[in-house]
């Protein structure tokens, strides 16, 4: 993954250092640390002894809302996942706020080919490309077919009720980060509590599945090494997870991540060609599929306006934020659109 040069805001190396000599086997004693570009909520750095590598996943420096940033859930969800066919990064340790202040975790760190530009992905012939969206989507069906309870994560959520609860509670995040008045969110938020269907199942969702959120092989990126950013794991509807990545398609999520996100090439497979790989895979019926697109385009919507919040208040480390708050407009309108094509 790459990396910028960037102070290290939110990091105490000398604490770190203490910590890993507590906590982690065959440590070497010395830390150095930088900043990885690419996440747009919790802060991440690549950290090295000079022989091991880790990556840290810490909260932003400020404008925290309830239920996001968990890195105890991040943590836990990882280590349950390793001895399953979901690849993900070995849990290493995980600290509460008495280190740094916050709650952190250390995963391994996997070599691999993060790929977040348009321009990324089309440096690959077709036929990767092609195999790049197939392999996601059946790794997202993978993981919809771990049993929680097998994994010891029975009581990982709340699956009963999960898509009402998600409409009322990214409506109360829009309430607390909002820095304008954006009636298309109001109305989709109406729209989505009016039409929620049944929950189509109940399982493991990863709550933010897309491309740039996997590490691929550099040989064959259809192979996905270990899909990482957990933070919003839970058990509920997986119609939901495959509704959210679909919609990332959109170039409406663009200036999410500074205007040119790989997952809105027009060269990936397309959403009803992955809606019906997905749907072959896991057996599940998508007559409800608008609606998860909907709720979609709300999710990403208000988590763009928690990130441009932080990012006027001067809370975000890292370049590439200055857009996000432009998507969020378009964003609530395709969700409208979607919900309309229900009627």
């Amino acid at each position: 993954m790459s990396t910028e040069t960037a102070p290290l805001d939110g990091l105490d190396l000398p604490a770190l250092e203490r910590f890993f000599a507590e906590r982690v086997p065959g440590f070497g004693g010395r830390l150095t640390a930088e900043l990885m570009q690419g996440g747009r909520s919790n802060l991440t750095y690549r950290l090295s002894d000079g022989c091991t590598t880790w990556v840290l996943r810490r909260p932003p420096l400020g404008g925290l809302t309830p239920s996001a940033h968990d890195m105890q859930r991040e943590y836990r969800v990882v280590a349950a996942l390793s001895d399953t066919d979901v690849p993900v990064a070995r849990a290493v340790a995980f600290a509460e706020a008495d280190v740094l202040g916050v709650p952190f975790a250390v995963v391994e760190y996997v070599d691999g080919t993060v790929i977040r530009t348009i321009e990324e992905l089309h440096a690959l012939p077709q036929e990767e490309i092609t195999g790049c969206g197939h392999g996601l989507i059946d790794v997202l069906a993978r993981l919809h077919a771990v049993d929680p309870a097998e994994v010891g994560l029975a009581g990982f959520g709340r699956p009963d009720g999960y898509l009402a609860r998600q409409v009322r509670r990214w409506y109360d995040q829009w309430q607390r980060v909002r820095t304008r008045e954006l009636g298309d969110i109001d109305r989709l938020h109406e729209r989505l509590a009016a039409t929620c269907p049944a929950e189509s199942g109940a399982c493991i969702v990863h709550g933010d599945y897309r491309i740039d959120n996997a590490i691929l092989d550099p040989a064959d990126p259809g192979t996905v090494r270990a899909v990482v950013d957990w933070e919003m794991a839970t058990l509920g509807d997986p119609l939901a997870d495959l509704g959210l990545h679909l919609v990332y398609a959109d170039p409406a999520f663009a200036p999410v991540l500074a205007g040119t996100a790989a997952s809105t090439s027009p060269r990936l497979p397309g959403i009803a060609d992955l809606a019906q790989r997905y749907a072959r895979s896991s057996g599940r019926d998508l007559g409800d599929l608008q609606f998860y697109l909907a709720l979609g385009y709300f999710k990403i919507a208000i988590i763009a306006e928690g990130i441009h919040a932080r990012f006027r208040q001067g809370m975000t480390r890292g370049t590439g934020f200055d857009t996000v708050g432009q998507a969020v407009a378009p964003l609530a309108a395709a969700g409208l659109r979607t919900l309309a094509q229900t009627t």
